[in-house]
């Protein structure tokens, strides 16, 4: 399947709006919008999509941070989204490794992906791409800062 990797715009927020709402976050365009607000300016940030015959079938969000602990950069895939007609089509490998190639024009030494315990085929497509679970040598904890606002 032609796929062409290219930056997300301001104008793609219907289409993103779809696409979380097809993984599980609903959300509307004017929400998507006003995110993209914010991501699109921030040079440690990059959000990328696929297209596959001129309709934006996926995207992949990349997020920098530097280490304090030693000198460089980690890249967070914070969001990784195909369109379900295109899933298992090579778009989402396409969107990870445009997402890799950008870490590592920033600097980035490692990457990092998030995925929910129930996601075992998301799972499986991140071990083909050469990430491993890291949980057994790795906790995450997590806390809201909007509870008693």
């Amino acid at each position: 399947m032609p796929t062409t990797i290219r930056p997300i715009r301001a104008d793609d927020s219907p289409r993103l709006a779809a696409l979380l709402t097809q993984l599980g976050y609903p959300t509307s365009s004017d929400e998507v919008a006003e995110r993209l607000g914010y991501w699109l300016p921030d040079p440690n940030s990059a959000v990328i999509g696929a297209d596959v015959d001129g309709e934006l079938m996926g995207v992949a969000a990349l997020h920098v941070c530097p280490y304090l602990e030693h000198t460089g950069r980690w890249g967070r895939l914070a969001a990784l989204v195909v369109d379900e007609r295109c899933r298992g089509t090579g778009v989402g490998a396409a969107l990870v490794r445009a997402a890799e190639d950008r870490a590592r024009e920033l600097g980035c030494h490692s990457m990092e992906v998030t995925s929910s315990r129930h996601r075992t085929g998301a799972h499986a497509f991140y071990q083909r791409l050469g990430y491993q679970d890291a949980c057994p040598r790795s906790a995450r904890f997590l806390k809201s800062l909007d509870a008693g606002r």
